[in-house]
């Protein structure tokens, strides 16, 4: 499994609502410079998820889905990084 180490949390943003803006937990061991999104824009809409998770992509939250986990106390708003590497290791999605 990965270590917390061997991960990284990047934003990006796909627009200029509040909720196109994304928090993404990446496998440094696949992206060690993280997600090079210009790249990712430039994916087949079709296989954005494939793209996602062979970039490194653990997963991906808008604000509004860490405000809710925030506020069901699932994650700590002042410590992300390792707060979403717990609830990524809780659901079972590190490799």
């Amino acid at each position: 499994m990965l270590s917390i180490k061997q991960t990284g949390l990047e934003e990006i943003s796909f627009g200029d609502q509040p909720d196109d803006n994304f928090l993404v937990l990446v496998n440094k061991l696949i992206s060690p410079d993280g997600i090079n999104f210009d790249k990712l824009r430039l994916a087949d809409p079709r296989h954005f998820d494939t793209a996602l998770e062979r970039a490194g992509c653990i997963f991906m939250l808008n604000n509004t889905e860490i405000e809710e986990l925030s506020r069901r106390k699932e994650i700590d708003k002042n410590n992300l990084h390792a707060s979403l590497y717990e609830l990524a290791e809780r659901e079972g999605l590190l490799p």
